[in-house]
């Protein structure tokens, strides 16, 4: 047997395995200390000890929820802002008192918001208000389509670069995988800046596949934002009303809350980019508004945005109201949701009757149905896919913003969400609310059949994921 064969034979496979258990030893450890939820972190492990050639990549690829680094680094919110407080009150006290507790904003009084549920007006105003830009024009998206509302925006947005205004998008680099070949090339060479958040193969400094800004914001010259669940493209807005076009919403602020708005995305845009960008001074909007910025994401240390909704539902005396396009609620936001609606506590649900993802709807159903058994009621949108996210309790909280309540929004993405705990605001919310509810009918879960129950089973257990 010559060297060559014998280093082939004996010494490397014996290499490559040492070097295997030692990364997965490595990652092991890496594992115990990324996790807190338990039962995540025992089945990362035993997949790892039983299969480690198929876990440690899978691990490495999709799993890993925190950028502990950028979060401990990271300045808070809090030491930012320069704007007083508001004094509240009752259960709405509590619930922004726990954001606090975890670095983020206090709720800032003064404001003025105004909710558009219509993807034509959402355009209609979006539009104007890059047109009536002066100084700059800072906008955020998960998805930027490529079809023509997506062109017309980014057309838009080049013209105004052209005339000086300064001009930065900044997108997913999954969610717009090719709006970032055919659209942002043509606002760069207009003299926009563009921005890739978090690219998805092992080629760039800064990757993960399964880590994605899922949130929506754009500002303009930090006097007005616009915060909520639509993105920059045809089945979420346009210049025409559509019946085809998704239900969704999106809240137009103006007032001292933009400030922490301006904090969040000058954030992310350094992280993308490297370049920092200090927020102009918030101008004010006298207005009776109170408002709160709750990130969430790898780059907050905690899960502030999740326990805030879950302290909300369990202090919750009167009513629950939810609208959301995916309802994959992990087993603590399903515990607290299963002893209100034991309580009598008004809870409702409203969801489209077939999301755009198969998974999501085989995943809900069990959670609907345990729900539904204990009084909750579910409200089925037929004709229509509802992807706005609202959450309303009592008369003490509404929340808009940009996550779902599924695992995925809650745990693994970069999320924005605005809590507001003013009796306009949440008026507001939970009419439109009832209003869209009543477009709906009211769901009576069926049995499933065994391979239903199978298939359903199978896409809980991916509920992290979805």
């Amino acid at each position: 047997m010559s060297l060559d064969q014998a280093l082939s034979v004996y010494v490397w496979p014996y290499l490559a395995a040492l070097a295997g258990f030692a990364l997965a030893l490595v990652l092991l450890a890496y594992v115990l200390r990324q996790h807190e939820r338990q039962s995540a972190s025992i089945a990362w492990v035993l997949a790892i000890l039983l299969a480690p050639f198929v876990a440690v990549p899978a691990y490495l690829l999709f799993a890993g929820r925190k950028l502990a680094m950028k979060a401990r680094r990271k300045q808070p919110l809090h030491s930012r802002g320069s704007h007083a407080g508001a004094t509240l009150d009752g259960i709405g006290a509590d619930v922004e008192a726990i954001v606090r507790g975890y670095g983020l904003p206090a709720a800032s009084a003064g404001n003025r918001t105004a909710l558009i549920t219509d993807g034509g007006d959402a355009y209609d105003e979006l539009t104007a208000l890059i047109d009536g830009a002066q100084h700059r024009i800072h906008i955020a998206t998960f998805v930027l389509g490529t079809d023509r509302v997506g062109r017309a925006l980014t057309a838009r947005l080049a013209r105004r670069a052209r005339e000086g205004v300064e001009v930065r998008l900044m997108v997913d680099a999954l969610g717009s995988l090719l709006a970032r070949a055919v659209l942002l090339p043509g606002l760069a060479r207009a003299g926009g800046r563009t921005g890739v958040f978090m690219r998805v193969l092992p080629l760039h400094r800064r990757w993960r596949a399964n880590l994605r800004n899922h949130r929506k914001l754009a500002l303009f010259d930090d006097r007005v934002a616009l915060v909520g669940g639509m993105n920059l493209a045809r089945r979420y807005l346009g210049p025409h009303r559509s019946r085809r076009r998704w239900l969704d919403s999106m809240l137009r602020v103006e007032g001292p809350v933009l400030e922490d708005l301006a904090g969040v995305f000058a954030d992310d845009w350094e992280f993308a980019t490297g370049e920092r960008v200090e927020p102009l001074a918030a101008a004010s909007a006298p207005g009776a508004r109170v408002a709160q910025v709750v990130p969430s994401g790898p780059d907050v240390e905690y899960d502030a945005l999740y326990d805030a909704i879950v302290a909300a539902v369990y202090k919750a005396r009167r009513r629950l109201w939810m609208v959301t396009p995916y309802f994959v609620p992990d087993d603590g936001l399903m515990r607290a949701l299963l002893m209100q609606a034991r309580m009598g506590t008004d809870v409702r649900v409203v969801l489209p009757a077939r999301s755009d993802h198969l998974v999501a709807d085989l995943a809900r159903a069990r959670a609907v149905r345990r729900l539904h058994a204990s009084g909750a009621r579910f409200f089925v949108h037929d004709e229509r896919m509802v992807h706005a996210k609202h959450l309303v309790m009592d008369e003490a909280l509404a929340v808009a913003g940009s996550a779902n309540l599924d695992m995925r929004s809650l745990y693994l993405n970069y999320e924005l969400a605005l809590f507001c705990y003013d009796r306009g605001s949440i008026t507001e919310i939970a009419d439109w609310v009832e209003t869209l509810a009543a477009q709906c009918t009211e769901l009576t879960p069926p049995r499933p059949g065994p391979i239903r129950r199978l298939a359903e089973d199978l896409c809980w257990l991916a509920g992290p994921l979805l």
